[in-house]
């Protein structure tokens, strides 16, 4: 059986499966210099061993599942930097170092995941056909590479994530997708940039998505969130929330919430049946630690 099914077959027994925290914001609090409108993409190649070495933090710590560092190594994000040229680098050696971070743990049955987003720093975007090529390149490379799941990332509008979808599919591997979610001000819960959720679920089910993470989310919406994705959507949901701070494109990490904080509104998200839970920007290796402790 592979390493995705026995996962998936716990998740359908009511497991709660801990996966990592925050890799981008982590390899930048340890010193990987910034791109340009790419963030911290260049790490994969100019500091390979951090990226590893905060995979293997993970890891130990007792993550079943670690994203690659390929938040901002799609092809606009590169082009926006000047880096087109080593996008296929970039998005291989995202995905290689956290095969070899498994190897080095010694934890065979933990997923890899190709972490993929639209996200842009420059504000600008590729037309919808321009970026579901270039998408579909990106995960064909990541899944070459050793990827075990597509994980969509920060689908923050309707209409981009659908062609994010449409670029996925067909790979071969199973698609999760990550929606960032925010309050109306009516109060409901929508998607960052507005648009309705409900059209959000029905595509997902639609387009073959196995699960919904509501992820870079701030902590104090997550609780209604699982409520109004579980209004649209039967199959398990996951939580990666995050808790800190961009000033002029870099992270702040003085306002970070504390792991037993974070644990203690993990529990309750657990109680409304969540099935996977780690952490996104800020939420670091003693994060997972904590939670580890609180699911054994």
């Amino acid at each position: 059986m592979s390493r995705y099914r026995k996962i998936m077959q716990r998740i359908g027994a009511g497991e709660c499966i801990l996966i990592d925290g925050a890799t981008g914001t982590e390899a930048e609090r340890r010193g990987i210099p910034q791109l340009d409108n790419a963030w911290n993409g260049g790490g994969a190649l100019s500091h390979p061993d951090i990226v590893r070495q905060v995979h293997l933090d993970y890891l130990h710590a007792g993550a079943e599942m670690i994203i690659s560092n390929s938040f901002a190594t799609h092809l606009h994000a590169l082009e926006a930097a000047g880096e087109e040229a080593r996008f296929e680098a970039y998005n291989q050696r995202a995905v290689e170092l956290a095969v070899e971070a498994r190897a080095e743990a010694g934890k065979k049955d933990a997923l890899v995941a190709a972490g993929v987003s639209y996200w842009s720093w420059r504000g600008d975007m590729p037309t919808a056909d321009s970026m579901r090529e270039a998408t579909r390149r990106q995960l064909s490379i990541m899944a070459e590479a050793g990827a075990d799941i597509i994980l969509l990332e920060m689908m923050i509008d309707l209409a981009n994530f659908e062609t994010t979808l449409e670029a996925a599919q067909g790979l071969g591997l199973p698609i999760w997708a990550g929606i960032t979610t925010g309050r109306a001000p009516e109060g409901h819960i929508r998607l960052r940039k507005g648009d309705p959720l409900a059209p959000a679920l029905e595509l997902a089910k639609q387009g073959g998505v196995e699960l919904i993470n509501i992820m870079h989310t701030e902590v104090e919406f997550v609780t209604d969130s699982i409520e109004a994705v579980r209004g649209g959507w039967n199959g398990p949901i996951g939580v990666y929330a995050h808790s800190s701070t961009e000033i002029d494109k870099k992270w702040v990490f003085e306002n970070v919430i504390s792991p037993d904080e974070y644990c203690a509104l993990a529990a309750g998200w657990k109680s409304q049946g969540i099935s996977l839970i780690g952490g996104c920007c800020g939420i670091g290796a003693a994060h997972i630690h904590k939670l580890r402790d609180d699911l054994d």
